[in-house]
């Protein structure tokens, strides 16, 4: 499916998903069918929602660049299934071989469906704490997914990245410039972004959410993610931002929804513990400007406990 770059513009603003909306693209275990955001750049963009046996998992973006001389994925996908048909998706786009697979970061999302992608040999490149996080708690990883996904589950198995990276790893493929960079601690352990210069656009993964709640994990260390953030994520100065999560969107988007988060819940939090208050009571900070987005429900009080322990010990 080709959208033109007017298009990709348009959907910039706000396009809500929603876990109430039915999948997508009930031909196929993807929730979405990939489009073409720019020429050369497609992502199938996953629901908002949970991991569940109706979204197959694919709850977070696909994304993958045909670059004239090969075809280059961002994630691996969260089961074999998923791999398969996102790499269906691609032969019926172009004849260029897929040449690389790169993981976003340590999650399933991200690497379980590295299954399917190294019975082809394809390299899988990965951030070295992303593998390290997937060598430790891939089996963990891989449970969880077996108990939602069930049947579509079958022929999944541990599969880490066959390379990896400190800081920058830098691929010259046909018309593209694509660097795989980790920008420092944000998320989760081992967060990279794409960045492709040469179209100001970048698939930020995990570092940059809008449609739906970001998710504070006990590893989450918010002062060091919003650090990364005005250091690095915003140096890149990006037009368009494919976000881990969510429709392609831009910059102030993003930031409005990850960065902007982080400052007024930290800000909550203070205001808070300023006055006393415990954790039972800091659960129920006032997220009330947020309530609109997806997860909302599943993860504001979390986060805010999670904030409240961190912010303790700073």
């Amino acid at each position: 499916m080709m959208r033109s770059l007017a298009i990709f513009l348009a959907l910039a603003t706000p396009a809500w998903a929603s876990e109430d909306i039915a999948d997508q693209y009930p031909q196929s275990v993807l929730y979405s069918e990939p489009v073409e955001y720019i020429p050369g750049v497609y992502s199938a963009i996953g629901a908002t929602a949970p991991p569940t046996y109706e979204n197959s998992g694919h709850n977070n973006n696909l994304s993958f660049i045909v670059t004239g001389d090969g075809v280059i994925v961002i994630n691996g996908g969260a089961a074999y299934v998923l791999a398969e048909a996102l790499h269906q998706e691609i032969q019926a786009i172009t004849d260029q071989p897929v040449k690389f697979v790169f993981n976003e970061n340590g999650q399933g999302h991200a690497m379980l469906g590295n299954a399917f992608w190294s019975e082809l040999g394809i390299p899988i490149i990965a951030h070295s704490n992303a593998a390290a996080e997937f060598e430790e708690y891939g089996p963990q990883i891989l449970e969880g997914m077996q108990r939602y996904n069930q049947d579509k589950a079958e022929r999944t198995f541990l599969a880490g990245p066959t390379e990896t990276f400190e800081d920058e790893y830098v691929v010259e493929m046909g018309d593209f410039r694509i660097e795989a960079k980790y920008l420092g601690p944000a998320h989760s352990p081992g967060d990279i972004s794409i960045w492709l210069p040469n179209q100001s656009l970048v698939i930020a993964g995990d570092m940059a959410f809008h449609e739906r709640m970001l998710p504070i994990f006990q590893e989450t260390y918010t002062a060091d993610w919003l650090e990364t953030w005005d250091n690095e994520f915003e140096a890149l100065g990006a037009k368009y931002v494919i976000p881990g999560h969510g429709h392609p969107t831009n910059m102030d988007q993003v930031r409005r929804y990850t960065r902007d988060y982080l400052v007024y819940l930290r800000g909550k939090i203070q205001e808070h513990m300023d006055a006393g208050g415990d954790l039972a009571e800091a659960y129920y900070v006032d997220q009330s400007p947020y309530a609109h987005l997806d997860t909302f429900e599943e993860l504001a009080t979390k986060n805010a406990g999670r904030v409240f322990e961190q912010m303790e010990f700073e």
